[in-house]
């Protein structure tokens, strides 16, 4: 197994550190491609210097997905991992992997450990059947594919600002291709740590809105419209009302940004759906990723090899 690390990193200089050395020491002989967005904290100098990395790209943009695509472009092993510059790879990463993959693999995903007041907390597996598909999601900052399942998913969908590993998942269950959930391929996130795939919430319901844009977004572009996936959106947007009615009863938020979420929810859903039925109608093979790797071969960056 030739395998390959992709790291997409922002403004993170201090965690990207703690990233590299762990990589440096326990994944010695791999090839480690560095993404670095518009940083403006010393990344790049950082990353120049350190001996892990064999591939630094420096790109424009500041879209999580942009990097991931530019990265596995670049990247030459015929698995291709993603780790996000919090997360440090554990002892068993490397075996566990190598195992999945020996055993026909065409994905492999594990859990996130995280570090809190008093000890770790960690994430079990989700998966759940949509209009037929088994779906095994994964985190988007932990994950490794076979380069033939990489290219079968033209990369990521940098359409999507969040949720695109969610976005993925669906893809591969659409390809039928295998997703293995290994406890030992685990990665540890400090506390406070959040995933570039997620966004936190806001008071003007933006971030729950861009939330609500990617889900009808990767729903009518995956599956398109149909009864059983419309009544999905709106148990979904069900759910988020119902969180923030008890929120206002509780007191910790207000009428008024109760409704400002509320108008956000359809507003960027009904916009999601819009635009990916449009995706879809662009990509009408079983990839459906208008926007990934094979599309953006034109993108601006630098690369250095260190």
């Amino acid at each position: 197994m030739e395998l390959s690390v992709v790291v997409p990193t922002l403004n993170a200089r201090r965690r990207l550190a703690r990233v590299l050395d762990a990589l440096d020491t326990r994944l010695p002989d791999v090839e480690v491609v560095v993404v670095n967005g518009p940083s403006s904290d010393g990344t790049s100098g950082l990353v120049r210097d350190h001996p892990a990395v064999d591939v630094l790209l420096e790109l424009p943009e500041r879209n999580i997905n942009a990097s991931r695509n530019a990265g596995l472009a670049a990247a030459s092993g015929d698995v291709v991992a993603f780790v996000d510059h919090r997360s440090v790879v554990r002892e068993e990463w490397y075996d566990a992997l190598a195992a999945a993959i020996e055993t026909g693999a065409d994905v492999v995903t594990g859990p996130v450990h995280r570090a809190v007041s008093g000890g770790v907390t960690t994430e079990e597996c989700e998966r759940e059947t949509v209009a037929g598909r088994d779906v095994r999601y994964f985190d988007g900052g932990n994950v490794a594919f076979t380069r033939a399942a990489a290219d079968a998913l033209d990369g990521f969908d940098e359409y999507l600002e969040t949720g695109a590993a969610r976005d993925a998942a669906h893809r591969l269950a659409g390809l039928d291709l295998r997703v293995a959930w290994k406890p030992a391929f685990a990665v540890l996130r400090a506390e406070g740590d959040d995933v570039p795939d997620r966004v936190a919430e806001t008071p003007d319901g933006s971030a729950t809105g861009l939330k609500y844009r990617a889900l009808g977004y990767r729903l009518a572009k995956n599956y398109g419209l149909s009864p059983p996936v419309a009544w999905r959106a709106v148990t979904h947007a069900l759910r988020e009302a119902g969180t923030a009615a008890r929120n206002v009863l509780g007191g910790d938020e207000t009428p008024s940004s109760w409704l400002s979420r509320g108008r956000a929810v359809v507003a960027n859903a009904a916009a999601g759906v819009e635009d990916g039925l449009r995706a879809r109608r662009r990509d009408r093979t079983p990839t459906r990723n208008p926007n990934g790797v094979s599309s953006r071969m034109d993108r601006a960056m630098s690369r250095y090899d260190p």
